[in-house]
């Protein structure tokens, strides 16, 4: 395991320690501990914790990273176990910190707009109690069994970025536990801030290598009225990548612009046994819609059609029913999984500015047919997030050519002006990619943070960094 000689060990005498906080069934060792080796990923071995923790309270995780800081034992922090970067996974042993008991729903405070939640409350759990209050969360990463603290640790984005943006947009404040065992308060129900340094929005995104989230104070908003769903193919990629800012630059905002390929959509209907309407053309664009009424919506599609259209569009479908649209949401939600139940090796998401999604995805292709190996795109083509799906046979030698060719197409999206990462974060899967975009002085000054934060390197060691 990676820099193990460095920490403590989980003896039995920690172990009865932690029952201690915890409880003794609270404690898992031995065959439980494989469910918390691995996330969803593909990995070509699972990493096993000593021992996995399961507080309920923020004063347990404090008595617990109290103890590991003392014995310099490495904490991995764990929510749903929905991510795809390998951030969830102790590769260094030590405990896992399951937040899965912390998962209550503190407050839904309607004349604020402001839900309160522990960390392990799961995304579907969310939805509906908001909604039984007549508030909305529109963020929606794909998993719906993902839990906030893994959204705020990852910055999670989604299908409805282009008009909601991402985690960080409705998140406002935070209660955090540092390595120490210090219990701190973030933000409030206040939606402007300009109070010295904003730890918030540095402890969103830092993948549990700083401190513990244990509680979120969420942003929430009226419902909307309708959606409706556009499903629109093209006879090529570049057609229809170059509708979204002619879109975009006509003031229309739709909630999310999808993009894919006729491989994943062919692979999705063998994975689902449904067909895709349309199916057999090359690419397409899959365009969410809201508006308050019928009539809006129909004018941002009767604006967005014809857009389409003069740029190569074939058609433009809008399912005739509740159940079509559902069974398209639903093809697109199982992407990933179709994905990985044929022969996905590794998984990227690299970001590029939104006009040259087309050249990227080419450019990634070539970089593929080099290597001879398969890479499949689909993405958000309304903020550029492009994710890679690299497909093969994992042997040791195709494990070393799918390193050299990710390397080389996160090259190429940081030459086009974009980002290693748009919302999966880099976890241990993606931090060896960092130095492309963290030059200047920024890498040094991250491990200066972490430093500060985490003197120890107990917090999540091997994610983001090469070290604790």
């Amino acid at each position: 395991m990676e820099a193990q000689s460095r920490y403590g060990k989980v003896t039995g005498e920690v172990i009865t320690m932690l029952a201690g906080i915890v409880g003794d069934k609270n404690v898992v060792t031995g065959d439980g501990l494989e469910n918390y080796s691995h996330d969803e990923m593909p990995m070509p071995k699972p990493f096993l914790p000593e021992v996995v923790v399961k507080p309920d309270s923020s004063s347990a995780v404090a008595e617990v990273l109290k103890l590991a800081n003392r014995r310099r034992i490495p904490v991995t922090p764990r929510g749903g176990g929905t991510g795809l970067s390998g951030g969830a996974v102790p590769t260094c042993g030590g405990i896992v910190l399951s937040l899965e008991r912390m998962n209550r729903i503190l407050e839904i405070d309607k004349a604020n707009f402001v839900a309160t939640v522990e960390a392990g409350v799961l995304l579907s759990e969310l939805f509906q109690a908001v909604a039984e209050h007549g508030l909305h969360y529109p963020l929606y990463p794909g998993e719906a069994s993902a839990a906030i603290g893994g959204n705020v640790a990852t910055n999670a984005g989604g299908m409805r970025a282009v008009k909601y943006g991402v985690t960080r947009h409705f998140v406002l404040g935070l209660e955090a536990v540092l390595p120490t065992g210090e219990i701190i308060q973030t933000g409030g129900k206040f939606v402007k801030n300009s109070t010295a340094y904003d730890l918030t929005q540095l402890l969103i995104g830092s993948e549990g290598t700083l401190a513990v989230v244990t509680r979120v104070l969420l942003r929430l908003i009226p419902p909307p009225g309708m959606m409706e769903l556009l499903f629109i193919p093209f006879n090529s990629l570049h057609d229809a990548i170059s509708s979204v800012p002619e879109i975009l630059k006509r003031g229309i905002l739709p909630v999310g612009i999808e993009f894919m390929q006729k491989d994943i959509i062919h692979m999705t209907e063998q994975y689902t046994g449904k067909e895709i309407p349309l199916h057999d053309y090359e690419a397409f664009l899959m365009i969410f819609l809201e508006g308050d009424n019928e009539d809006e919506i129909h004018r941002q599609a009767g604006e967005i059609g014809p857009i389409c259209l003069s740029n190569g569009a074939v058609d433009v479908y809008t399912p005739a029913s509740e159940r079509a649209k559902r069974n398209l949401l639903e093809a697109r939600e199982k992407f990933y999984h179709a994905l990985k139940r044929s022969g996905m090796l590794d998984f990227a998401d690299v970001v590029v500015p939104r006009s040259r999604i087309a050249e990227f995805v080419e450019t990634s292709h070539r970089i593929g047919e080099e290597y001879g190996i398969t890479v499949i795109a689909v993405g958000h083509a309304g903020d550029g997030n492009v994710h890679l799906a690299i497909m093969g046979q994992a042997t040791d030698e195709m494990q070393k050519r799918v390193k050299e060719l990710l390397g080389k197409i996160c090259q190429e999206g940081v030459a086009m002006g974009g980002t290693i990462s748009g919302e999966h974060g880099l976890g241990f899967a993606k931090k060896d990619y960092l130095h492309m975009v963290a030059g200047g002085g920024k890498m040094e000054l991250m491990q200066r943070i972490k430093q500060a934060f985490d003197p120890n390197g107990i917090m999540n060691p091997g994610k983001i960094f090469n070290q604790g």
